[in-house]
């Protein structure tokens, strides 16, 4: 190539990259340059390339220097012909990335977008996030695309706050001239310059980079700003755009290992930097799930990331992720030509953490008792106290977020969320061991907890239980973490109290396997209780938990003991429930006999005590026993007083619950028009409370519907769903309720053929809830039913339904 002087440096360019057997995406990607910009400078489309660009062609050609001149002469050589407008001189050579960029082009498009508009504009997260790459990234679409002169200034390597206008000198090539302010002599030679400065790592000399850039931008209206910081400049016109981290996987909705991937820019970057540290590594279905839990567990934060990814050669993704919980130990040994804050975790946080004022510090440390988030009564309520002013609680928090240590987000009860990313939390718990405040702290997060799921707990039985519900959802890790607190400080009655306070949450919202767990585990401490309301209680909760997941045995203990600790207590509300309690676990076992005694002394009791709700719900329950004696017209009589009862009160649920059994009986009737209205009317209520084990009956029985309508793969797709919906919360029907129920399936299959039935069932299965519920509450698919193979001919199959 050295004798192809007379060629244009396009022509040049890709006879270099054509020998080398290089195309323009992997030559862009070798030089950081985009795809767009190769194309342009090949075609002529871009006659002057800049010489950074120049040299970052030449290093990824791997040219020789007598290959390498004839490239350099041309473009030097265009740029004399344009009339060397560029001003070389105060182009510096922006920093040329060792590893590839992955992800973020959404992101990089808008911050090009935004510089658009702002001369100021400033990306603010976390360290580690990508700041510095993301504006590499962005400058280097600026030199390509835009054609604009771009200059790099690195504070990270400064300590003192005078040093700053003269390393922005030194990077600019402005000589000082003494006695004149170097601030003068800066804005004279910049102010009739068209120019992006890229100003990285502010946030340690964030006082001095402020008034250097305010300084500057009055006085040069060509200069653009691309600042990094882990927190803003606060300059008049500063525009703020914090960097998310990289997308992760969703774990429990996990996508097939090959589409891993593509979904999630975190796992490519793992796989892609894995793969440099042990060439054989790649993706694959048993690794996929490790994998991707090691993103998710790091927030998806690159520098984590590839530290993690640096250990591959020595621990397989399962050991990584099994390792973890001791991260800063574990994510170490970062490259040696990194700054010594970016060689391991621990030195990165520890950058952020000493910017921090002792306030500050003192309710971060504090902060990193929550799990899932906070609300800002919450961080009063337990932030507060011990050198933290409780009025000064919002302040100190808006300066957390302010230096990207704190993630602020809208909330679901319209107020601001408020998180830690688990890094960081994780940094924070060994910080308040370190000061000595995490038995305290851990104590004052169970008070805060207790406090919450006992003012709830009424609620969730009155007119506002489905903003409780989602509210308790909303704080169900804190909660939990509450309750690991009672189990490792061997405090079971408090965490009895606690569990008990969650029992009919866990219920409604499907975590019956957990709640049975944590009853499990706390009845296992030492026994310390004396309260015995709060053992009946959770006593109660856990036989109720426990029968509908069939510990028949189980329940029975607790339930017995429950009541009988209620007659002591006198407590005829309590009573009522147990004795209701006994009759739906009699029910469960077939034994209905026995429960309609149970039933019917628990109204008796309703009624004394005047609970118009207890009296509704114990109706509801005698009319479900006369449903599965066949007594249809009795069951329909039962449910439409205690639906006139629910209508009185305005309870959502009670109305709910009444409409859907009496929607059965319509079906068993044969008024299936009026069943349809009766149960989807039901449904929709449940999706809004997030009550599982209704939606999932509310399914079955809309699942007989369809099959007696003529509508067999819509039966198969709605009974998929529904058997999904059980087995994930791990409800166990009754067994009268089971047999029933196989058999209606049985009927759909012979109905179908087995080929048809298992395509719809399993595509039913398939489904996510939302779209589960969507279905049913739709009419029949046609589309999709001429899909399924074996669908020629339908007959119709009408069955009972469960309750």
């Amino acid at each position: 190539m050295a004798t192809d002087t007379g060629l244009t440096f396009g022509e040049l360019l890709r006879r270099a990259r054509q020998a080398a057997g290089l195309t323009q995406e992997v030559l862009a990607e070798r030089a950081g340059l985009s795809v767009r910009g190769i194309a342009d400078l090949e075609r002529g489309a871009r006659r002057a390339p800049y010489p950074d660009t120049v040299r970052r062609l030449a290093e990824a050609l791997h040219l020789a220097a007598p290959d390498r001149a004839p490239l350099d002469a041309a473009g030097r050589r265009v740029g004399t012909a344009l009339g060397g407008g560029r001003t070389p001189d105060l182009l510096a050579t922006l920093p040329v990335p060792l590893t590839s960029f992955v992800g973020r082009e959404h992101g990089v498009a808008e911050v090009r977008g935004l510089l658009g508009t702002t001369r100021l504009l400033t990306l603010t997260g976390p360290g580690g996030v990508g700041k510095t790459r993301l504006a590499l990234r962005v400058a280097q679409a600026v030199v390509e695309v835009d054609e604009a002169p771009v200059a790099f200034v690195d504070l990270a390597p400064l300590a003192d706050p005078a040093q700053v206008p003269a390393a922005v000198a030194r990077v600019l090539g402005v000589r000082e001239q003494p006695p004149r302010p170097l601030l003068d002599t800066l804005r004279e030679a910049l102010r009739p310059r068209r120019l992006l400065l890229v100003w990285d790592n502010c946030e340690y000399l964030l006082a001095a980079s402020a008034e250097l850039v305010d300084g500057l931008l009055r006085a040069c209206p060509g200069l653009r700003l691309l600042a990094t910081s882990r927190e803003p400049l606060d300059v008049a016109g500063e525009t703020t755009w914090p960097v998310p981290p990289l997308g992760v996987p969703n774990l429990p909705s996990l996508s097939a290992w090959e589409r891993l991937a593509e979904e999630s820019e975190a796992v490519r970057l793992f796989i892609e930097r894995a793969g440099a540290a042990r060439p054989d590594f790649e993706l694959s279905e048993r690794n996929a799930q490790a994998v991707a839990e090691v993103c998710v567990r790091l927030d998806g934060i690159p520098l984590a990331i590839e530290l993690a990814a640096a250990r591959v050669p020595v621990l397989t993704p399962e050991q990584l992720a099994a390792r973890l919980d001791d991260r800063f130990r574990l994510l170490v040994g970062g490259s040696r030509s990194a700054l010594p804050r970016q060689q391991t975790l621990r030195a990165t946080v520890d950058w952020s953490y000493d910017l921090l004022a002792e306030p500050e510090r003192r309710l971060f440390d504090r902060l990193s008792v929550f799990a899932g988030g906070w609300s800002l009564e919450a961080a009063e309520a337990v932030g507060a106290g011990d050198g933290v002013d409780p009025s000064g609680v919002l302040d100190l928090l808006g300066r957390l977020v302010a230096k990207s240590l704190v993630v602020a987000d809208p909330g679901p009860e319209g107020a601001m969320r408020y998180r830690l990313l688990e890094t960081i939390r994780a940094y924070g718990r060994e910080k308040l061991h370190e000061a000595g405040e995490e038995a305290a702290l851990g104590q004052r997060h169970l008070d805060w907890c207790l406090a919450l799921a006992e003012r709830a707990e009424p609620e969730l039985l009155g007119r506002n239980q489905a903003a409780w519900l989602d509210r308790l959802e909303t704080e169900h890790d804190n909660l939990r973490a509450a309750l690991r607190w009672c189990l490792e400080s061997g405090d079971g009655e408090t965490g009895l109290r606690l569990a008990g306070a969650l029992g009919r949450f866990w219920f409604v919202r499907g975590y019956l396997s957990e709640g049975s767990r944590w009853f499990e585990q706390l009845f296992a401490l030492p026994s310390t209780m004396t309260a015995e309301d709060a053992r009946a209680k959770a006593l109660s909760a856990a036989g109720l938990l426990a029968a509908v997941r069939g510990d028949h045995e189980r329940a029975g203990r607790f339930l017995e003991e429950a009541l009988a600790l209620w007659r002591e207590l006198g407590d005829k509300h309590r009573i009522a429930r147990s004795l209701n309690n006994l009759g739906g676990l009699a029910y469960q076992q077939g034994e209905y006999r026995t429960a309609r005694c149970w039933y019917e002394e628990a109204l008796a009791l309703w009624r004394e005590v005047g609970d118009q709700r207890g009296i509704a719900n114990q109706v509801i329950s005698l009319g479900v026993l006369a449903r599965q004696e066949g007594d249809y017209q009795q069951a329909a009589q039962l449910c439409e007083g205690a639906l006139a009862l629910f209508e009185e009160r305005g309870d959502q649920e009670g109305i709910a619950l009444a409409s859907m059994v009496l929607g059965a009986v319509a079906h068993n009737r044969g008024d299936t028009e009026r069943a349809q209205a009766l149960l989807k009317e039901s449904l929709i209520v449940f999706s809004e409370l997030g009550d599982k084990s209704n939606i999932a009956e509310c399914l079955e029985l809309l699942a007989g519907l369809a099959s007696a309508q003529g509508q067999p793969i819509r039966a198969a797709r709605l009974c998929g769903s529904a058997q999904a919906l059980i087995e994930s919360i791990g409800l166990t029907p009754a067994p009268a309720d089971r047999y029933q129920y196989e058999r209606n399936v049985a009927a759909v299959r012979a109905s179908l053929g087995e080929a048809a039935f298992a395509a719809a069932w399993a595509e039913g299965r398939a489904m996510p809830l939302e779209q589960a519920i969507a279905s049913a509450l739709a009419g029949e698919d046609a589309a999709s039913t001429r899909s399924l193979p074996g669908t020629s001919s339908i007959t119709r199959c009408k069955f009972s339904i469960r309750t």
